[in-house]
């Protein structure tokens, strides 16, 4: 169902299971092809995207998500920050200081909303007026935004809250700039910010990102820490999380992952909730290696209390009263079909009700495996066409299919961020 009220939203989010009530996407756009094979590198892609085919690819996300929830979409949101002219002008200015573009400010500011959505987007060609310019290898003043469409990474809804996070690589950080003015100025949600781009850590750098940061209980945070997320990053949000909940006993536990290769870029492309009881595991390194350290950081009264190392991440849930009966990415059998699966995203699954989730169609022996453990695989289409109906279904598995959305590096927990979930009754 598409977003029609005009009252605001309020962020309540949970948990990583609870029934989908509100969902924030971007639909890809001209950005993902804004690129060359050389740029690829440094969009963070492995490949550039045939658009075409990514959007028909893209619409039965969206498609089946509507049958569940209220979408919201990031340029609506955008335009609506764009035709308030303070907010312009602040969203602007952080943009234009952060990414040395000073010289663009006026003619950002005397653009249309529709042409500045455009530009903040799918980027502004630089203007070629002197030889410095022309000699410049840089096409664009202010790069697209060629991974926006992963919205997931660049907040994080906590509870009543949206973390704005502090992304690893500059050509994201104006993806989190454009998502605190959304949650602040918008008027579409009724919301806290915790922003972490002015903390300044003890030591080492401070950058975390929302495929790292999982909400399994009300009580307990699962993180990542690799490549995309820092011990830094997940101190300064423990410390916003005990001056958020200043009384009682909470939980992060942090997973240790891999600094290669790619495909190990975030936590959920290794672990992500199915159910209550279940989860989607890529066995190797969340099952069998233990080179990569678990640690329990147990919050109490606003203060951390304890950190220790444990067994491993499904040990420790259990430890905590959830007991998860591991599915496996690429099945139990074929080490070479695990990684294949693990590389497409197959541990990347999207709940959106407990027993209900979204993935891509590719990764087959994973499908078998969720066959195997009660879910029922469904094909997007058949959903959207209403030949299949989610509610006849209390666990599936619906498809979507994924040969270009992909190579952008990502699942479907990566491109859909959750808004409002249901209370989970444990």
């Amino acid at each position: 169902m598409k977003n029609t009220k005009n009252q605001k939203l309020r962020i309540d989010v949970q948990s990583e299971i609870g029934k989908l009530d509100a969902v924030l996407l971007h639909t890809p756009g001209p950005e993902v092809e804004n690129m060359t094979p050389r740029m690829a590198q440094r969009a963070l892609y492995s490949d550039i995207l045939n658009l075409s085919i990514a959007q028909k690819e893209y619409e039965q996300i969206e498609g089946v998500l509507a049958k569940v929830a209220r979408i919201y979409q990031v340029r609506d949101l955008l335009a609506k920050v764009l035709d308030q002219p303070a907010a312009r002008q602040e969203l602007i200015t952080k943009i234009c200081i952060a990414e040395k573009a000073g010289g663009c400010f006026d003619t950002l500011m005397a653009m249309s909303t529709p042409q500045l959505v455009k530009a903040l987007i799918e980027g502004l060609p630089a203007r070629i007026d002197t030889l410095t310019a022309f000699l410049n290898e840089d096409y664009y003043s202010l790069f697209p935004l060629y991974n926006f469409y992963f919205t997931r990474d660049s907040s994080v809804t906590i509870g009543n809250n949206a973390l704005i996070c502090r992304m690893a690589n500059q050509v994201r950080a104006r993806e989190a700039m454009i998502m605190d003015a959304i949650y602040r100025n918008s008027g579409a949600f009724e919301c806290g910010t915790i922003d972490l781009q002015n903390d300044v850590p003890a030591q080492g750098k401070l950058f975390i990102e929302g495929g790292d940061v999982q909400i399994v209980r009300d009580d307990i945070l699962v993180i990542g820490n690799g490549m995309r997320t820092s011990a830094a990053g997940i101190d300064a949000l423990a410390r916003r999380f005990c001056e958020l909940c200043p009384e009682g006993k909470k939980h992060i536990l942090v997973q240790q992952l891999p600094s290669s290769p790619e495909s190990f870029i975030h936590l959920d492309m290794v672990f992500t909730m199915l159910d209550r009881d279940k989860c989607l595991a890529f066995e190797p390194l969340i099952l069998r290696d233990r080179s990569y350290r678990t640690v329990h950081i147990t919050l109490e009264d606003g203060r951390v209390s304890r950190i220790r190392g444990v067994s491993g991440l499904l040990p420790a849930l259990r430890s905590l009263g959830l007991d998860l009966e591991p599915v496996s990415c690429g099945g139990s059998t074929d080490s070479w079909v695990q990684e294949r699966e693990q590389w497409h995203s197959g541990s990347n699954m999207f709940a959106f009700a407990p027993g209900k989730v979204l993935c891509y169609a590719r990764n087959e022996a994973t499908l078998q495996e969720m066959d195997r453990h009660g879910f029922e695989v469904l094909a997007a289409r058949d959903v959207m066409s209403g030949k299949k109906k989610l509610e006849d279904y209390a666990k599936c598995c619906v498809t979507i299919q994924g040969s270009e959305l992909p190579r952008g590096g990502g699942g479907a927990r990566c491109m859909t961020m959750p808004l409002a979930r249901k209370a989970v009754e444990w």
